[in-house]
């Protein structure tokens, strides 16, 4: 399998998951409090959202990339 034909697969997949899911969410800072052996955490979630278009055109380019691995 070469290496274009990988890559069209993977932007097919990132695309449809980018559709699905419509972003992913992250942990940004954590806060940590420590009293003896007692423990508090707090983190701070951030979510980005991927555009439509973004999802769209990963999926385009991947396909892309897979006819062409075909000549």
């Amino acid at each position: 399998m070469g290496v274009r034909k990988i890559l069209g697969v993977l932007l097919i997949a990132g695309g449809v998951l980018a559709l699905v899911y419509g972003g992913f969410s992250f942990t940004k800072k954590v806060h940590k409090l420590a009293v003896g052996v007692a423990e508090l955490k707090y983190g701070e979630k951030e979510r980005v959202q991927l555009p439509t278009w973004a999802g769209v055109a990963a999926i385009v380019v991947g396909a892309g990339l897979l006819v062409i691995g075909r000549k």
